[in-house]
């Protein structure tokens, strides 16, 4: 079967962008090719610096030929609503439709609309066009003369030229007819732009592959990083080194070439005294260059490894010259930053957080590390750490953002901090909070060991929270800006992984100016849907989450994840599926019943009168009452286990009453009585559960 070819060569595209264009191809012109009727055998797209390259597999010759019934207006209709009718379906009379008739609506004409199939390269060229004029780059810039006319093409660098080729593997493909503002597809590419510049022709993707490596292009980034990493181990291997993988750095890299040449260069040994993290990020951020370890240690090397995109004539020896010399510059900034910092303690510099604004409705930075201090002196013994250590961490954490180094390199936040607290004789628990506080950062992160980080790192995600709460700045969507579903989702981990018992309404209350009692709840509710999420993931039912936060006072978040978790346990067993299904019966009974009589039936039974009855009546009466008390003396004692066998002990009872006995008795007291029952085991279940959140 025919295959496409597509390829979209441009200027450099910046390597952040490649990877989801190659996929937003991919996506666009599979879909619109499914939503014709046109299916394949396979797809995959790729990306280099300079293009975007698509190639499909399988495709038909030819599309299939439809036939559609449009079913059209009652016979006797407006002749208005004939003409649409017609028009819709390509009629030009009613002497091409059919007449049927339906028992219920009478009769009504139906055209029965047969197109042949389409040549699938006329398709192609229908749909390629508008593809490309609204591809969906981040960014995108109009070029040349054409800029000034309204509508020009608008690309993430100009356009240069296109490929598109259909055809079988046997035959000549031929080229898919279109053009997009001037430039016509065609089977002329060009391969790496100093390497091999002249334009070559391609007809296939096996034969474009092949041609492109002759022209020093490598398609595949995911070759490129293999060859990177590859002669970079082995170069690093060669001088007694190990290289420092990046994989960030790595997909980074193998988007900045076309033919990956790597090299080493070298820096003086002084720099070392600068920390390795400080050197990694100079030179990461600055020249997109490799740290080197020495063999078998922790300690970083004199020592880079570059990739270039030239096969230079004298090895290479210029181009690593060349990045000696920027290197060595931006070590220099970096020792003159680490030796200025030093220089000043940490405590000297929190006046300058005073003028720099957090957010203009919640105040400075200044003003939030008061807060943060505040809250981490209060949750300190909750987390068993020394409160006067939390609050002075909590007031030195925040103090490195206005340092040199990470004034100029903001992802060493916290990390110099710590650095500088250790240098300045700080106790290692403060030193250690002001690095760890921001922890965890995301799903893989670690949460904090040592008490006092988990203090202020749940202070300041608990600040966070509270400030943007109160200004009414939530989460909306997809978008969350100032990252709350993170910094609660950090809160969570924390509590859960370090078993940390916490009442998150009483931390929170007050931290509101008003509408306090509204905001905490509101934010309760945003933390229970967090859970759900980070729960789900660990494979709990949502529901049983539900179903334990709508019971009132559930804001220890460990206590509601032990809960769920016994609940989940309960209802896995044969006891607790039986109960809750005659939960159900019960309480759809009820609702029939007091919607019907206008009242609710929440007094207590009456004993006696269900004593009198019939024995399963008096036997599920005695057992809601020994299991809710016995349930309800479990959860106090936080033995959620031992409350569901408590309700396990309800199912033998309640199964025989419902085969038993008639809740609705002709005798009144009776039959309310027996409702009252029902209400009972709706209340016994309540102690563990709001059993009317559950499925299933």
């Amino acid at each position: 079967m025919p295959d496409l070819l597509l390829e979209l060569r441009s200027e450099e595209i910046p390597a952040r962008m490649q990877r989801r264009a190659a996929e937003d191809l991919k996506k666009l012109v599979t879909d619109a090719l499914v939503e014709r009727g046109f299916l394949y055998e396979g797809a995959k797209a790729f990306a280099t610096p300079r293009r975007l390259a698509l190639h499909i597999a399988g495709l038909p010759a030819r599309g299939e030929a439809v036939r559609e019934e449009r079913r059209g207006p009652r016979v006797g209709a407006p002749e208005s609503a004939v003409q649409g009718f017609l028009k819709s379906a390509g009629l030009a009379s009613l002497d091409q439709a059919t007449t049927v008739t339906d028992p219920k609506k009478g009769e009504f004409y139906l055209a029965v609309i047969e197109r042949a199939g389409r040549e699938t390269l006329d398709v192609l060229a229908e749909i390629l066009p508008g593809i490309i004029r609204n591809f969906p780059w981040p960014k995108s810039m109009r070029w040349g003369a054409a800029s000034a006319q309204p509508g020009s093409l608008r690309w993430v660098r100009p356009l240069q030229s296109i490929v598109a080729t259909f055809g079988p593997e046997t035959e000549t493909p031929d080229v898919v007819p279109f053009s997009v503002d001037g430039i016509a597809a065609g089977t002329v590419t060009s391969g790496h732009r100093f390497l091999a510049p002249s334009p070559f022709e391609v007809r296939r993707f096996d034969d474009y592959v092949q041609a492109l490596e002759r022209a020093d292009v490598i398609l595949d980034a995911d070759r490129r990083k293999d060859i990177i990493l590859h002669d970079a181990k082995d170069l690093a291997f060669a001088r007694g080194l190990d290289l420092v993988e990046d994989e960030g750095l790595l997909e980074e890299v193998a988007g900045l070439v076309e033919r990956p040449v790597v090299l080493m260069g070298s820096f003086e040994e002084r720099f070392l005294e600068i920390p390795a993290e400080a050197i990694r990020a100079t030179i990461r951020a600055n020249q997109k260059c490799f740290v080197l370890r020495k063999s078998g240690s922790e300690e970083l090397a004199p020592a880079f490894v570059l990739v270039s995109n030239l096969v230079a004539s004298d090895g290479g020896a210029a181009i690593t010259a060349g990045n000696e010399r920027v290197v060595r510059a931006r070590l220099s900034d970096a020792k003159f930053f680490w030796e200025t910092d030093k220089a000043t303690k940490l405590e000297d510099r929190l006046p300058k957080l005073d003028t720099i604004v957090f957010h203009e409705k919640l105040g400075t930075q200044g003003e939030r590390v008061a807060r943060i201090a505040v809250l981490a002196k209060e949750i300190a013994p909750l987390v068993g750490a020394d409160p006067a250590l939390a609050e002075r961490a909590a007031r030195l954490a925040k103090a490195d953002l206005v340092t040199e180094m990470v004034g100029e390199f903001p992802e060493l936040q916290g990390l110099m901090g710590r650095k500088y607290a250790a240098l300045q004789g700080e106790h290692p628990s403060i030193a250690a909070a002001i690095e760890e506080h921001y922890k965890p950062v995301g799903p893989s992160d670690r949460v904090p060991t040592d008490p006092v980080s988990l203090a202020v790192a749940l202070a300041d995600k608990l600040d966070t929270l509270a400030g943007f709460w109160s200004i009414d700045e939530k989460p909306t969507g997809s978008k969350d800006p100032f990252a709350l579903r993170r910094a609660a989702l950090g809160v969570i981990r924390a509590v859960i992984e370090r078993s940390l018992r916490l009442s998150l309404a009483s931390l929170l209350n007050g931290r509101f100016a008003n509408e306090s009692a509204e905001r905490t709840a509101d934010l309760l509710a945003f933390f229970a849907d967090r859970l759900k999420v980070y729960l789900r993931d660990q494979g709990a039912r949502h529901d049983l989450i539900d179903a334990v936060f709508a019971l009132p006072g559930q804001d220890d978040l460990l206590l509601v994840v032990r809960r769920v978790e016994a609940l989940g346990a309960f209802l896995s067993t044969d006891d607790g599926k039986n109960l809750l299904a005659g939960y159900k019966r019960a309480a759809n009974i009820l609702r029939i019943e007091e919607k019907k009589d206008g009242h609710a039936y929440d007094a207590a039974p009456d004993a006696a009168l269900a004593a009198s009855g019939q024995p399963e009546e008096q036997a599920l009466a005695e057992a809601l009452a020994a299991t809710r008390q016995e349930a309800s003396a479990a959860i106090a004692a936080e033995d959620f286990s031992g409350a569901m066998r408590a309700l396990s002990h309800l199912r033998a009872p309640v199964d025989a009453f419902f085969e038993k006995v008639t809740v609705n008795a002709d005798d009144p007291a009776l039959r309310r009585n027996r409702l009252l029952l029902l209400n009972a085991l709706r209340a016994a279940t309540r102690e563990v559960a709001d059993f009317s959140r559950i499925e299933g």
